[in-house]
């Protein structure tokens, strides 16, 4: 008898053992409110033959940008932030946009910040890098890293601040660029309504949809539970421990962080993730309980750029897709690379937590993993062509 848990299985065994992808992994399928699969592979503890399992505690890395806008959009949805609000008028320490032209120098920008270009990533901050506006993000990034497990951590609204000195790399609204934009999100909900975003968050987000194991760290009580991360050694072909406090994530999180990172920094499993998927997918609300508007869910689940923005939407992997509300959203199907469906939406994290909303089909895929540098992987892909494969079949 077919099995698709099974051959959900297989699938992380295959990328484990023969791809060295990573260390475990693990799949959790929901489809119209019930489970539909569950699977796992692997360790969680590579050293110590931890098993991967259900409980396991994972870093979501940008798979938490997903929950900040849907934090930004509670207090849109209260009238207590505008989506048109210019940073420069609004935030503490912001002033006026300048970008870096080609040639080096510093130009006025005609337009400003909008909250609405840190939703859609188009406001551009960038990332951390070795020149020009990246340069001077990484240095503030170098000193969070530096000072991270001091007596006087960087606190989300001092990187903030900081944020609002760089130079940017464009003039906010030109274009698409993924970059610290979330980060700055983080930062606006603290402003707007004087909370901690972790205790915003909780109060707001967590606590109402019973998301008991998501936070930005990780009590003492479950710690056994959180994952290692590793990376894959291509030269020996294996997958090795790998330690690191990448944008100012601790790796430990022992404790509760300074920078409470709106684009990097919660932990999760994919229990309490499937908890914040049903709640769009209900229209902002699960089991009775109203987190968000349908009209704010609506407006969170849509495809934002412009066709000139879209353009520089050129990674590998997001053929056919949009973005809009920090996540992607498929908006020509015969162009992606998965057998997916017009108005899937998302996001994925740099050590490979991947999550899918099928509204057509009433339908969440979330995957669990540990492994640097991975995003959307050659297992989610497979995970969606086999998932909608089978519901096409009726199993």
């Amino acid at each position: 008898m077919y099995s698709l848990k099974k051959e959900l299985e297989e699938l992380i065994r295959f990328e484990v053992e023969n791809r060295k992808f990573s260390s475990g992994a693990n799949i959790l399928v929901i489809k119209d409110g019930k489970e539909l699969a569950y699977a796992e592979y692997g360790w969680r503890d590579l050293e110590n033959k931890i098993p991967f399992s259900r409980d396991t505690i994972v870093r979501l890395y940008s798979m938490s940008k997903p929950i900040t806008a849907a934090a930004v959009m509670i207090l849109v949805d209260r009238g207590q932030l505008d989506l048109a609000d210019c940073l420069c008028w609004t935030m503490p320490g912001w002033s006026e946009a300048y970008y870096l032209a080609p040639d080096g120098s510093r130009v006025k920008s005609g337009s400003q910040i909008m909250i609405k270009d840190l939703m859609n990533m188009t406001s551009g901050l960038p990332y951390p890098g070795g020149e020009g506006s990246s340069l001077q993000v990484a240095e503030i990034f170098t000193e969070l890293d530096r000072r991270l497990k001091t007596d006087d951590p960087m606190s989300t609204g001092e990187l903030v601040r900081r944020l609002g000195k760089v130079d940017l790399c464009f003039a906010p609204g030109e274009r698409f660029m993924y970059g610290t934009s979330a980060d700055v999100l983080g930062g606006v909900i603290e402003n707007v309504t004087g909370m901690s975003f972790g205790e915003f968050l909780k109060k707001n987000i967590f606590d109402p949809l019973g998301m008991c194991d998501t936070g930005f760290w990780v009590p003492e009580e479950k710690r056994q539970r959180l994952a290692k991360v590793y990376r894959t050694n291509y030269a020996e072909w294996r997958v090795e421990h790998c330690p690191t406090n990448h944008l100012g994530i601790d790796y430990e999180l022992s404790r509760e962080p300074a920078f409470q990172s709106g684009g990097a920094g919660l932990v999760s499993t994919l229990d309490d993730y499937a908890k914040f998927a049903a709640m769009l997918l209900g229209g902002g609300e699960l089991n009775g309980v109203r987190v968000l508007s349908e009209a704010a869910v609506r407006y969170m689940t849509s495809p934002s750029l412009t066709d000139r923005q879209r353009q520089t939407l050129d990674w590998a992997g997001l053929q056919g897709y949009s973005y809009g509300n920090l996540m992607r959203n498929l908006v020509d199907p015969g162009q992606a690379v998965t057998m997916s469906e017009k108005g899937e939406y998302g996001w994925d994290g740099w050590l490979g937590c991947y999550f899918a909303n099928f509204p057509s089909s009433n339908m969440t895929i979330l995957l669990g993993t540990q492994r640097t540098d991975c995003g959307t992987s050659a297992l989610s892909r497979k995970t969606v062509n086999v998932v909608r494969r089978a519901i096409g079949e009726g199993r």
